[in-house]
C-alpha cells in the first residue's frame, strides 16, 4: 500500500490545483469559484521519483453536519482519518484567517503528522502572509505555488519523511533485480578487424558457429546466438551473444558493404546491455580500440574489455599494465572497466570474462532507494561542499534516481548552471564508488527550479 496525503484546507486556496500538479493530469475541476470540490477525489501521485496516494477534499466550513457544507466537511473528516499525512494548505496572499486557525486547532487535536503550505506565494506580497502561517503553530510553512510549480523540492523535502517507504522500495529494486538476473544477457563483442571476435564466440558455443580465417573482415552481418553459460554453481543462465563486424577507422572505410556492416554493429551495441570491446593483445590498444570504447559508453552500456590472444603475449604482465594505463587516460570519465586476459583460441579465462560480464549487468540495473541515495548525498556535501563563484552560492537540494541501464540520477539545486564540471564528477564518482555501481556508466542530469517572473 502506498502512503496516503490529504490535502486539507479552506475553500479557493488552491488545493485542487496542487492535486492536479501532483497526479500530473486535470483530474479535478478548477475555477475561481470557491466550493467547487464537494467529494473526496484520490489520484496517484509522484513527486520527484517517490509514488503516494493524494486525496483532493472540499473547502472545510464551519456549518452544520446536516447542510451542505457540513456534510463535505464530513468527507473531508473522513479523508483525514485514513491517510497517513495531512497537507495543510493556506493563502498566503489572502493572509491568515480565522478559518485557517479553527482547522489548525483540529488538526492539532489529532495525532496524524501535519505538513503546512503556504500556497501562492510566488509574488512579493505573499512574504508577509508566509510569516504569518507561523502563527497555526503547525511549524515551519512550505511557500509554494501550485499554479506555476514554484518549491516542489522544498515540498518534496518537507513530505519526504512520511512518504518514503524505503522497505518496499528495497523488496521492488530486489525483485527487479531477480528478473533482470534470469533474463538472458545480451552480449554484444565488437573490435577491431582480426581481433578474434567469432573465434572466441565459436569457443564459447562448442562449435564453428561463425565463419572465421585469417583474413581480416569476414564478418558482415551481426549474427545473434543464444546460449546456455554454466556458472560456477553449476547454475545455466542465458546468454544471447552477438559478433560484429570489424570496426575500422572510419576514414579507412570506402567499401559501401563494410560501411553497411559497421552500421549493423553499432545498432548491436544499441541492442546489447554489456558490450565486450575484443583487443588484440599481440598489437596492444590503439587509438580505434578508444573510439570504440567511448561510443559504447555513450550509448550508455556496460563495457568490458577483453586481451584477447593472451596465450600468444610475450611479456604479459608490462603489456597489460600499460594497457590498463592507456584505458584510464583515454576513458576517463569510466576509470576502472573491468580488463580480462583471455584467449578464443584455447578457451583460457573465458568463464571469468562471462562471470563479470553478467556482474556489470547487476550493477548497470541495479536502483538505489531515495533514503539510502539522500544519505550518501548529504555526506557527499559535507565533505566537500559545493563552490560559490563570484561569492553566490550553488545551493544543491536533491538527488533522485529516475532510471536504470543506464543508471540516470537528477539533481536538483539553484544556480546550477554555475555547478564546475569538476563537482559534477566528484558527485558521479562518488555514486559510482560508494553506491555500487563500478565502472558503468553513470548519467548526472542537472534541474533548476524555474522562476515564472524572472523574465517579468
Amino acid at each position: 500500500m502506498l502512503p496516503t496525503v490529504a490535502i486539507v484546507g479552506r475553500p479557493n486556496v488552491g488545493k485542487s490545483t496542487l492535486f492536479n500538479r501532483l497526479v500530473g493530469k486535470k483530474l479535478a475541476l478548477v475555477d475561481d469559484q470557491p466550493g467547487v470540490t464537494r467529494d473526496r477525489r484520490e489520484g496517484q501521485a509522484n513527486l520527484l521519483g517517490v509514488d503516494f496516494t493524494i486525496i483532493d477534499t472540499a473547502g472545510y466550513e464551519d456549518e452544520d453536519a446536516q447542510t451542505l457544507p457540513g456534510r463535505m466537511r464530513m468527507q473531508t473528516q473522513a479523508a483525514v482519518e485514513s491517510a497517513d499525512l495531512a497537507l495543510f494548505m493556506v493563502d498566503a496572499r489572502a493572509g491568515i484567517t480565522p478559518m485557517d486557525e479553527e482547522i489548525a486547532r483540529w488538526l492539532r487535536e489529532g495525532d496524524l503528522p501535519v505538513v503546512l503550505v503556504a500556497n501562492k506565494a510566488e509574488g512579493k506580497t505573499a512574504g508577509d502572509g508566509v510569516m504569518e502561517a507561523y502563527s497555526l503553530g503547525l511549524g515551519e510553512p512550505v511557500p509554494f505555488s501550485a499554479e506555476h510549480g514554484q518549491g516542489m523540492v522544498d515540498l518534496f523535502q518537507a513530505l519526504l519523511p512520511y512518504i518514503d517507504r524505503e522497505e518496499e522500495e528495497e523488496e521492488e529494486a530486489e525483485l527487479e533485480e531477480a528478473d533482470i538476473e534470469s533474463a538472458p544477457l545480451k552480449l554484444a563483442i565488437v573490435g577491431r578487424p582480426n581481433a578474434g571476435k567469432s573465434t572466441l564466440i565459436n569457443r564459447l558455443l562448442g562449435q564453428n558457429r561463425l565463419l572465421t580465417g585469417p583474413e581480416a573482415g569476414i564478418t558482415r552481418d551481426s549474427i545473434a546466438v543464444d546460449w546456455q553459460w554454466t556458472d560456477a554453481d553449476g547454475n545455466e543462465r542465458p546468454v544471447r551473444l552477438i559478433d560484429t563486424a570489424g570496426m575500422r577507422k572510419r576514414a579507412k572505410v570506402q567499401d559501401k558493404l563494410e560501411k553497411l556492416a559497421v552500421t549493423d554493429g553499432l545498432n548491436a551495441v544499441n541492442f546489447a546491455e554489456v558490450v565486450v570491446l575484443l583487443l588484440d593483445g599481440t598489437r596492444g590498444l590503439e587509438a580505434q580500440d578508444l573510439r570504440i570504447a567511448d561510443k559504447v559508453l555513450e550509448e550508455g552500456r556496460a563495457l568490458v574489455i577483453g586481451l584477447n590472444k593472451w596465450d600468444t603475449v610475450e611479456h604479459g604482465s608490462a603489456l597489460y599494465q600499460g594497457i590498463k594505463q592507456a584505458l584510464s587516460d583515454g576513458l576517463a570519465q569510466v576509470r576502472g572497466v573491468p580488463i580480462m586476459t583471455v584467449s578464443g583460441l584455447t578457451g583460457k579465462g573465458l568463464d571469468d570474462l562471462i562471470r563479470v560480464a553478467f556482474e556489470t549487468r547487476t550493477a548497470w540495473s541495479q536502483r538505489v532507494s531515495t533514503g539510502i541515495l539522500n544519505r550518501w548525498f548529504e555526506r557527499a556535501l559535507e565533505a566537500n561542499p559545493p563552490p560559490a563563484p563570484g561569492g553566490k552560492r550553488i545551493k544543491l537540494r536533491y538527488i533522485t534516481q529516475n532510471k536504470t541501464r543506464p543508471p540516470t540520477f537528477v539533481l536538483f539545486g539553484t544556480r546550477l548552471d554555475d555547478l564546475p564540471e569538476s563537482y559534477r564528477r566528484y558527485l558521479v564518482n562518488g555514486i559510482r564508488k560508494e553506491l555500487g555501481f563500478g565502472a558503468v556508466p553513470v548519467r548526472l542530469t542537472l534541474r533548476s527550479a524555474k522562476n515564472p517572473y524572472a523574465t517579468k
